[in-house]
């Protein structure tokens, strides 16, 4: 069985695997990793409009991206019209993403509550759809929306339903509220729902950590296709599995630690062609080194470690003797 390939707009997608955005994750160096497992659409991490109005080195940082990344989509949060505007025409212009993503489910306080983006404007349908009318009229590209299931109760096939009349190509559903955080089972049939109400295309995203979550979200809501984030962070592999398991039915096959180690070697160098900034480099390397190790066995020990390393050429020699220990 092989999987056809689906559009956004006039944005043809080869596969059904989407990498969520993660913000503080999703740098241009951990999409590189992720492409070369074959996703098929590539999401960033979230920039606020107003940082991208008063542009700083840090925003022009988050905003890089490299052809090889395409598909890609530049997701943006805010809270106003006219910042909307603003960011994604400059985006549009200058960092030319395939698409324009519109965060509406962070939880997070300080973009929720303190600044009324993200999942806050899960309550204000009529805002809502202001926001994605303002910027599906700015920019040439295709717009879409992220979202969770509402703010305190599920109103998803309201919200979703607004955001296509306002323009949106397709939506990304993760079903649950700002209120359950990730306390709780993502309850896919919120997904079904949206899913029966909708003609834009309609992104699962919720609880899949293996290829058969991702078939069985699939099969279970008729999405168009999934989106996955935690379960990439240290576990790229699970992007090949997914996509190969959806196309061809074919079985995951176990990643050794070897093979962990020598990723995360790779992904060191993308780092460092990234920034010439030595603290946040260290800050990745270390980070994404606990994140590679993670499961292995007395990687609870190992990542203590980790953190207490002071340079690189440390870090990769406690790696190296620690995998060495390791039988597989």
């Amino acid at each position: 069985m092989v999987t056809m390939k689906w559009k956004i707009g006039d944005v043809e997608i080869d596969n059904q695997v989407v990498l969520a955005p993660m913000a503080g994750i999703c740098d241009s160096a951990f999409r590189r990793i992720v492409k070369s497992m074959g996703c098929g659409l590539i999401e960033t991490e979230m920039v606020s409009t107003r940082a991208i109005m008063h542009l700083n080195n840090k925003t022009q940082e988050m905003l890089m991206m490299r052809e090889y990344e395409r598909p890609i989509a530049q997701q943006i949060f805010g809270s106003d019209t006219e910042s909307f505007k603003i960011a994604s025409q400059y985006i549009e212009e200058n960092m030319k993403p395939d698409i324009i993503d519109i965060n509406m489910g962070c939880p997070v306080t300080k973009v929720a509550v303190k600044s009324k983006a993200g999942s806050a404007l899960l309550k204000d349908p009529k805002k809502a759809f202001e926001i994605v009318e303002s910027v599906v009229n700015t920019v040439n590209i295709p717009v879409t929306v992220k979202i969770r299931s509402g703010w305190d109760e599920n109103n998803a096939v309201e919200i979703a339903k607004t955001v296509e009349e306002a323009g949106a190509s397709a939506i990304a559903v993760h079903p649950r509220t700002r209120h359950d955080r990730y306390d709780v089972k993502a309850d896919w049939s919120i997904i079904r729902d949206v899913k029966d109400k909708l003609s834009i295309p309609v992104i699962g995203n919720g609880d899949i950590r293996s290829c058969y979550d991702a078939k069985r979200m699939i099969d279970e809501t008729g999405c168009d296709a999934i989106m996955i984030g935690r379960g990439v962070m240290g576990n790229p592999w699970i992007i090949k599995q997914c996509v190969e398991y959806l196309d061809y039915e074919k079985e995951p096959e176990r990643v050794s630690s070897k093979e962990k180690l020598a990723m995360f070697k790779r992904h060191s160098e993308l780092i460092k062609e990234d920034s010439d900034n030595p603290k946040i480099i260290a800050h990745k390397l270390r980070t994404n080194a606990a994140y590679y190790m993670k499961n292995l066995h007395g990687s609870v020990e190992i990542k203590k470690k980790i953190f207490q390393t002071d340079t690189e050429e440390e870090l990769f020699d406690l790696l190296d003797n620690y995998v060495e220990t390791l039988r597989y």
